[in-house]
């Protein structure tokens, strides 16, 4: 075998590792709550040993950003899908949005981030993932903001809003719709 051929085959088996401990982690983090959820459960539920877990996740707290980071990937291609044929900015941003917050509330291993003793967790992640950040973004593709800088900006307080509206969420969809209409939408669409 080829070093290249050897060197992909690594990595193939590189990321089916890594997938498998995540989605043990998943189980986990629904069954016993994401602040509950120590390292040695995690090898344990994904039949490897810490050291092996520790040689993909060099801490918990990589584990949870690496889940974070599949899952916003997986919610966001959703989301976009979703969204696609909406061509006025400000009804994509709205329907969006409540895409996303639907799209937690409805997936068990996301919902469960946002329980009483997790949401903290989420709530931080969220603010340092570039992945999130970038989903945020292309909610704002057609949107007035100015620059790269600005429109960055945008995306992160729309993160923090739909953060909000899943760890304290509106009296049901339809008032969600109307703070969103209200008050996020005119700040998003605002010239920079």
């Amino acid at each position: 075998m080829s070093a290249p051929a050897a060197s992909w085959l690594r990595d193939e088996r590189t990321e089916i590792a890594a997938e498998k401990i995540l989605d043990a982690a998943a189980e986990l983090f629904v069954e016993r709550g994401v602040a509950t959820t120590g390292m040695a459960e995690v090898a344990k539920a994904a039949g490897c040993s810490r050291a092996t877990l520790y040689r993909y996740f060099d801490s918990r707290r990589a584990l949870h950003l690496a889940f974070v980071h599949r899952e916003a990937l997986r919610l966001g291609e959703r989301v976009a899908a979703e969204v696609e044929g909406i061509a006025d900015p400000a009804e994509r941003i709205t329907e969006a949005t409540l895409a996303a917050v639907r799209g937690v509330r409805r997936t068990p291993t996301l919902a469960a981030w946002f329980g009483l003793g997790d949401a903290g967790i989420a709530s931080e992640l969220a603010s340092t993932s570039e992945v999130i950040e970038v989903l945020g973004t292309t909610f704002l593709a057609d949107a007035p903001g100015g620059d790269d800088g600005e429109v960055s900006r945008r995306a992160r307080w729309l993160v923090r809003v739909i953060v909000s509206l899943l760890t304290v969420p509106g009296a049901d969809e339809a008032d969600e719709r109307s703070m969103i209409e209200q008050f996020v939408v005119p700040v998003l669409l605002a010239p920079g």
